[in-house]
């Protein structure tokens, strides 16, 4: 199957994975940088367009599954909230030093098995998702830079 594929096409569908890694030069640039390489050429190239297909699917995918592990950890975040002003770790208090601001740290805040384990496993997995996404985007650029069909695991067809 290689041997059908153009040098070119290889090149333009490893550069619209690369694209993704965008996101770290400005913002939304695992969505804008792929677009600007896959659009033009997908009607010419059916190895491009499938390529830029997957980059796209899976760039929106990570960020789908992002959103869902931040909402998780939201509830958590906010049951937390409360206690930071009162009487926590913040208080809004005149202190000795005449400061109307103090900061206290109390023993029970980091004891709070209710507030670090959840907000620590979805870290972590927050992390996890963060790796997965960089592994295989680079994954996916050395694959198809040598003429493979790559399909990312963890994919929502979005864009069919």
């Amino acid at each position: 199957m290689a041997e059908t594929i153009t040098k070119h096409e290889r090149n333009l569908s490893a550069v619209i994975h690369g694209a993704t890694l965008g996101r770290f030069f400005f913002p939304l640039g695992q969505f804008l940088f792929p677009l600007l390489f896959w659009l033009p050429n997908r009607k010419q190239y059916a190895f491009v367009d499938y390529h830029g297909k997957q980059a796209l699917n899976f760039q929106i995918s990570m960020a789908l599954y992002a959103l869902v592990i931040g909402m998780i950890s939201f509830p958590f975040f906010l049951g937390f909230l409360p206690d930071i002003f009162n009487g926590g770790i913040f208080e809004w208090t005149h202190s000795r030093h005449g400061g109307p601001f103090q900061f206290n740290m109390i023993d029970t805040f980091w004891d709070s098995p209710r507030l670090w384990w959840p907000l620590g496993l979805t870290g972590i997995l927050e992390l996890a998702l963060y790796a997965v996404n960089i592994i295989y985007t680079i994954l996916a650029t050395l694959r198809t830079s040598e003429g493979e069909y790559f399909k990312y695991p963890l994919t929502i067809p979005f864009i069919k």
